[in-house]
Parts: structure tokens; C-alpha cells; sequence
């Protein structure tokens, strides 16, 4: 059994009681329990952070070797906890799927469908609080609809001896979920040459559309692929950090330090870093060794990102208690921001050729502070436009006469502007560019990660632009760079709808120029 070395508050002493049953004490929890707990837990993780997390965003400040570009995302990602800390603007603007592994006692009895009560209280937290609702259903093979409730959540409950509940509560962003990778393996893996020329391979699948720095997982090994992606993810959320550092005959799971320490290095050295090149493209890495059949050898790899959502809780006998988060981030924010070199101002309420040229007198990496309309726009938009052209309609006006921002808030908190409002990847909507800006529309597009090539030989051809914002700030965008936010198009698809938004000193980066230069293209 793992030591359990986690700071806990109670949340209340009510709701449980103990029976005995011959020589068992058997813990009974009213259901209501399960309801409070998943609501405070989910409140919690929306907007704190743990305190370890934020040390190493610290720490990125303190360092020497960071580059003014690793220091300028952590300085951000800092203000940004201060104001989710607030408990209005949630961390970050994708609230995520909520997701539940929890492990039963055999001893514990509440007398209902778990999943259900944990459920309803999730459903409370989305409804009450400012959070998005990101869950699509499926109404037939194509047709899609979101659920409007952000369920349903995934909930895993697993078997435990003992008399006492525990869990893990999670939300999931679709960008750190889609970086969460299986590659099927073989024995020929296992030696230090192979490996280490593996690692540096893959850390390049990663990128940095999930809003690093990452704390990293990479698991070897499983006894099916299932069970070693269950491993990454609760890895990533420093669940498994008490586990041996050895193996046995038994076939028990380890960490390997000295791995840990090697694949750290690797992204270090890398030159990813915080999101714009640098060294801190991971906090730390947890290298995990799992047994395996002889034919298999499952490797995974995902990440936490800088919305390192995950919280733990648990019910005893002595009531029901939640994992304790930082609620004052702000004792870890520098006084004085770093000193950086003073970004290029650009009013983007111009005509359209105007913005593109005064954009290519600057090369990539060149640090932007955007003025001015944004239309904003992800992926059910963009399909929905696809579908106008396909159809021999025209492009959009609003889609030629202003960069388009790809991202999807969250609800609007009363008296404001705007609610949380980060960048989305960009990568999900590389396959209509050449398309739209053959059309005059996406000429500069803004959003957070990599992209293909094709994206790179859209714009070198059309002479277009890909600015890169900050992943991970949603809750300081809203409160200080959004100003005002109107549905044009498509309000039917909620949170996907098409809006125009006006901005002011909103941060952003070159990427991807009009000459064919990429910045991602040379790390």
C-alpha cells in the first residue's frame, strides 16, 4: 500500500457512521456524501492549484539558464492563478472532462449506484460555477450535441480492502488528453541506446499545443495497453509518486529515479521550453515500470499540463475530507515582473492588407502585444463554414476582415466582460487553412501550439500569419485583455459559437510567417 503523504482539509464530519457487523466495522456513508464531496472537489480543482505546482513555476523565475521566453509564460501562468484564486474566472477556459478513479473499501456501504451521486454533484459545480460545458453526445454516427450539463464524467470506482473510500477527481482539457500517447513496442526497446533515442523522438509528438511546462509520465510496460494509459494518468497527477523504486519477482510497479532524472535532461535539452523555446518544457518526469506480457511492451507517454487539475479526497469514518490546495498563489508571484524587451504593437482595426504587411517586417519569435477584433473560432465552426463553401457560398466577411482566434470561453461571470478565454490548439484546425486563406479568410490566425507543414506552406503562398498566445493564462485574458465578447454566427452551437471579440494588449508571438519561416520547424 502507498503511503499517502497528502494534506487534507475536512469538509464535514456528518454523513457517516459506523456499524459493526460480528468482528468488521462496516462504514456507512449516505449518499449525500458522495454528492458534496465530487462538488467541492470539482469546485476546487477549477480554480487552486497545488502548492508544488506552483513552486515550480517559481522556480522557472529564479533560474539563470531560463530563457526571458520560459520566464514570460511562468510569470503569466502566476497571474493567472492569482485571479482563478478569486473564484470567479476558472484557471483555465477548457474546464474540462471531469473524471473520477476512485478505490471502495470492502467495507464501505452506501446502498446506491456510486457513479450516480458522484455525477450529481459534478452536475452542481458546472451548473453553479462559471465552467464550460465541453461534453458533445452523439445523436447518430456524424451528428453531434452538447450535453449542456459538461456529463457525462468518466468514473472509475475499483475494489479495496479496509473501511474508508478514496479518490482522485480530474478535469481533463482536451489539449493534455490529446497528447497522451500508446506506442506498442518490443523487447528491442529495452537498452539504454534504444531508449534514450526513443525518448527523444516522441517528446516531439508532445509539442506544445497541451500548455507546458508539463509534469511528464512515461510508463513501460503493462499488462494491457489499458492498464498502462491508466498508469500515465494517474502518474501525471502525481498519484503513483510513493511507489517503490525497485522491481521484485512479484512483479510490483516502480519508479525509476535515475530515468526520471535522464528524461528530464532530454527535455531540457530539447529546447521546447515553456511553450516559445527554452528549457523548461517539463516541471519534473515520472518514469514508471509495469510488467508485461513477453510479446508486448506497452509504452505510454501523456502529460498534466499547466491546468494541473487533479485533486485527491477521501471519506473515513472520521468524515469527508478533500486534498488542500494553494488559495493564496499569490505568495509565489515576484513583486517585480521579469524584465523583458518591449513587444511590437499592432492595431489589428485596420484593413486586412495593412496588418499583414506591418506583420512582415518582423521575424518569428518576435513578441506581439494585439490591439483591436478578433473573430473567434474552432472546430465546429470551421466545419460549419467548410460546409458554406462546399456548398459554392462565399467566405465569411468577418472571417477575411479579422484574424481569427481559435478558442471557446467559458461562461461569463455576472458584471463581466468576458468569462475564461485561452487559446485552443491549433493544430485541430490545420486542414482548413489552405482552403480558407485561398479565399482571403484565416490570413492570421491566433491560438496556442505547433502546426503541420501545411500550415507553414499555406501561409509562405497565400502570405499569411500563425501567432502564437499563451497556453494556459484563460482566467488573466478575460479580466485584463478581452473587453468585449458578441456571438455573429452560429449561436446555436454554444461555447462553439462564432464571436467577435475586442482585445487590448493581448500577448502573442510569430510563429509561422509569410516567407515560409516557422519557429517550431528549427527546435
Amino acid at each position: 500500500m502507498q503511503q499517502d503523504k497528502t494534506a487534507y482539509r475536512k469538509i464535514s464530519s456528518e454523513f457517516v457512521h459506523v456499524e459493526k457487523c460480528g468482528d468488521r466495522e462496516i462504514l456507512r456513508i449516505d449518499p449525500k456524501a458522495l454528492e458534496i464531496l465530487a462538488q467541492a472537489a470539482m469546485s476546487d480543482v477549477s480554480f487552486y492549484l497545488r502548492s508544488t505546482h506552483l513552486t515550480m513555476l517559481n522556480t522557472i523565475l529564479q533560474d539563470p539558464e531560463a530563457t526571458d521566453n520560459d520566464r514570460f509564460v511562468a510569470y503569466n501562468l502566476l497571474q493567472n492563478a492569482v485571479v482563478a484564486a478569486e473564484g470567479q474566472l476558472p484557471s483555465c477556459q477548457d474546464t474540462g472532462t471531469a473524471i473520477v478513479m476512485a478505490k471502495k473499501g470492502e467495507d464501505v456501504y452506501t446502498g446506491v449506484d456510486d457513479a450516480e451521486y458522484l455525477s450529481k454533484g459534478i452536475f452542481n459545480t458546472y451548473q453553479e460555477r462559471n465552467l464550460r460545458y465541453s461534453q458533445v453526445v452523439a445523436l447518430n454516427m456524424f451528428e453531434e450535441k452538447n450535453s449542456g450539463s459538461n456529463l457525462p464524467a468518466q468514473i472509475d470506482i475499483y475494489a479495496k480492502k479496509g473501511n474508508y473510500y478514496e479518490f482522485l477527481f480530474l478535469a481533463k482539457g482536451g489539449g493534455s488528453a490529446n497528447k497522451t500517447f500508446l506506442y506498442q513496442q518490443t523487447k528491442s526497446l529495452l537498452n539504454e541506446a534504444s531508449l534514450e533515442k526513443f525518448v527523444r523522438e516522441k517528446i516531439k509528438d508532445l509539442g506544445t499545443s497541451a500548455c507546458p511546462p508539463y509534469h511528464l509520465a512515461l510508463v513501460i510496460g503493462g499488462t494491457s495497453a489499458e492498464a498502462n494509459l491508466a498508469t500515465v494518468k494517474k502518474a501525471s497527477a502525481g498519484y503513483f509518486d510513493e511507489l517503490p523504486t525497485e522491481g521484485n519477482i512479484g512483479g510490483q510497479a516502480f519508479r525509476d529515479l535515475e530515468w526520471e532524472k535522464r528524461v528530464q535532461l532530454i527535455c531540457q535539452e530539447s529546447q521546447i521550453g515553456a511553450q516559445f523555446g527554452g528549457k523548461y518544457f517539463t516541471h519534473d518526469v515520472r518514469v514508471i515500470r509495469l510488467p508485461r506480457h513477453a510479446a508486448s511492451c506497452p509504452v505510454g507517454l501523456g502529460v498534466s499540463c499547466s491546468a494541473d487539475r487533479n485533486i485527491k479526497a477521501k471519506i473515513t469514518k472520521e468524515g469527508l475530507f478533500l486534498e488542500q490546495l494553494e488559495h493564496n498563489p499569490r505568495r509565489f508571484l515576484p513583486d517585480v515582473a521579469p524584465h523583458m524587451e518591449a513587444p511590437v504593437e499592432i492595431d489589428l482595426d485596420r484593413p486586412m492588407p495593412e496588418v499583414l504587411a506591418e506583420l512582415s517586417k518582423y521575424p518569428i519569435k518576435t513578441r506581439l502585444k494585439l490591439n483591436g477584433t478578433l473573430i473567434v473560432a474552432r472546430d465546429m465552426a470551421h466545419a460549419k463554414i467548410k460546409e458554406l463553401l462546399d456548398a459554392g457560398n462565399p467566405m465569411p466577411e468577418y472571417f477575411k476582415n479579422h484574424p481569427v482566434y481559435y478558442a471557446g470561453p467559458a461562461k461569463t461571470p455576472e458584471g463581466m466582460p468576458s468569462g475564461s478565454f485561452g487559446p485552443t490548439t491549433a493544430g485541430r484546425m490545420d486542414s482548413y487553412v489552405d482552403l480558407f486563406q485561398s479565399m482571403g479568410g484565416s490570413m492570421i490566425m491566433l491560438a496556442k501550439g505547433n502546426r503541420s507543414k501545411d500550415v507553414k506552406n499555406a501561409c509562405a503562398k497565400y502570405g499569411g500569419f500563425y501567432l502564437g498566445s499563451v497556453g494556459g493564462p484563460a482566467a488573466i485574458l478575460a479580466k485584463e485583455n478581452i473587453t468585449s465578447v458578441e456571438v455573429v454566427d452560429f449561436e446555436e452551437m454554444g461555447m462553439e459559437a462564432v464571436r467577435k471579440i475586442t482585445i487590448k494588449n493581448f500577448p502573442a508571438f510569430i510563429i509561422t510567417d509569410d516567407k515560409g519561416n516557422d519557429f517550431f520547424e528549427n527546435i
